[in-house]
């Protein structure tokens, strides 16, 4: 090959998008805190950047980034897993009908087995016997469902303190906090000061009344980056999700990786559903996991099947989740604000891309925005209790335009094609 040609500058591919930088990532999120700070000291809200209120985001988090990492394992093999919210249910039961009686530890143990027991079934219908993926998700969904209620009756009915939909009570795995460094932040946060006191009330969230169990499940997003991206298994896998031909021609067995992903998988949701009914409850209730799943594989999505958006995309959901349960109206009144300042300046990007229809659409939403905020004291309950699922089509669909899954995510493969 002559120099001219390796000097050559490649063409630019139509359509292929930059992935965002680390630095850009980051100016990013340090602006969203600035405005945060600005509409919380213009609504009075404080409580949306409060201590309380971002523990109660983390631990709601923590079930959506499992179930979305159980996704990733799948994805990057190359199977689609819908499934991933029946293999929560068989988490929420597993855990709880051997939490109450061996102990959390055993519960936890039990929860992942029976995730994973639900991500065989789900290898054996896809990867076996080539049944599309979705259909066997949702087929899944429905068997989990309906079996572990069926169990409950003989299991939980006639147990103490329990019924045909819950479980006796289950021993805590208790909490702790950072010696000292959660009492100052805590402190720190009640002064009220601008953007200080809401990075304070954002990490003393990260420290404070934490479960053992949620400092395991923030170690797996590291742990699985490092798995897939840093070592010849993880390089093995996410050939099998990308191009399986080529991989089975260099000697990997697409089968069993792909076996491996999708019982990892399982686990990982089964772990999400174990956390449910022995950290955030201590009980196991019929229709526990509430959609978690299908938000999990929504986090996958918008984090671009990476464990770090990932992360983010669960805590963002984990947030709007624990609107619910700490000053709802008022909060989510505030963050109407926080949104349409937010659109805006979507807006200007958009006019920015010469994109001047979507720009004055959203600019046209935000108006909207605003005058719903000024109109109003508080926001209705209805609206609190669907914050996690609108935010969820609402992020689904702004980020669908940079999205790129697996090549052949989803696509039957069949042994020996690769020879």
């Amino acid at each position: 090959m002559s120099t001219a040609t390796i000097a050559k500058p490649q063409a630019k591919q139509p359509g292929k998008r930059r992935r965002m930088s680390l630095p850009v990532l980051l100016l990013i999120i340090a602006g969203v805190l600035v405005l945060t700070s600005i509409v919380r000291l213009i609504s009075g809200a404080d409580g949306i950047t409060s201590t309380g209120q971002m523990s109660t985001a983390l631990r709601l988090a923590v079930p959506i980034g499992l179930a979305g990492l159980g996704g990733l394992w799948a994805e990057r093999a190359g199977v689609v897993n819908i499934g991933l919210e029946g293999m929560m249910v068989l988490g929420t039961w597993f855990g709880a009908w051997a939490g109450y009686q061996w102990g959390p530890w055993t519960g936890v143990a039990f929860g992942i087995i029976g995730g994973a027991l639900g991500g065989i079934l789900h290898a054996i219908a896809t990867v076996t016997f080539k049944v599309n993926h979705i259909v066997s998700g949702v087929a899944l969904n429905i068997l989990a469902l309906g079996t572990t209620r069926y169990l409950s009756k003989f299991t939980f009915e006639d147990a103490p303190q329990g019924s045909s939909k819950q479980s006796p009570p289950i021993e805590s795995l208790g909490t702790f906090d950072i010696p000292g460094l959660s009492s100052w932040l805590e402190t720190l946060n009640g002064k009220h000061w601008f953007l200080v006191s809401d990075i304070a009330g954002l990490v003393g969230g990260l420290v404070t009344n934490l479960s053992p169990l949620t400092v395991v499940a923030v170690a797996l997003v590291p742990a699985t980056w490092w798995v897939l991206w840093r070592t010849s298994f993880g390089l093995r896998l996410r050939s099998c999700g990308e191009n399986p031909v080529a991989a089975e021609s260099l000697g990997v067995n697409v089968y069993k990786y792909k076996y491996i992903a999708v019982i990892v998988s399982g686990g990982f949701a089964g772990l999400g559903g174990a956390f449910l009914s022995i950290v955030a409850s201590n009980v196991y209730l019929d229709g526990q996991t509430a959609g978690r799943g299908y938000i999990g594989l929504a986090a996958m999505i918008f984090g671009n099947w990476m464990p770090g958006g990932l992360a983010l995309g669960a805590g963002l959901f984990g947030y709007t989740d624990s609107l619910n349960l700490r000053g709802g109206t008022t909060n989510v009144h505030a963050l109407i604000l926080l949104l349409a300042i937010l659109l805006v300046f979507g807006a200007a990007y958009l006019a920015w891309q010469k994109k001047y229809v979507s720009a004055v659409v959203t600019l046209v939403i935000s108006a909207l925005m605003f005058l719903w905020y000024t109109s109003v004291d508080e926001v209705p309950r209805q609206v609190v209790s669907a914050a996690p699922y609108l935010v969820t089509l609402l992020v689904l669909s702004l980020s669908a335009q940079r999205l790129r899954m697996p090549k052949a995510d989803g696509l039957p493969y069949y042994k020996g094609q690769g020879k």
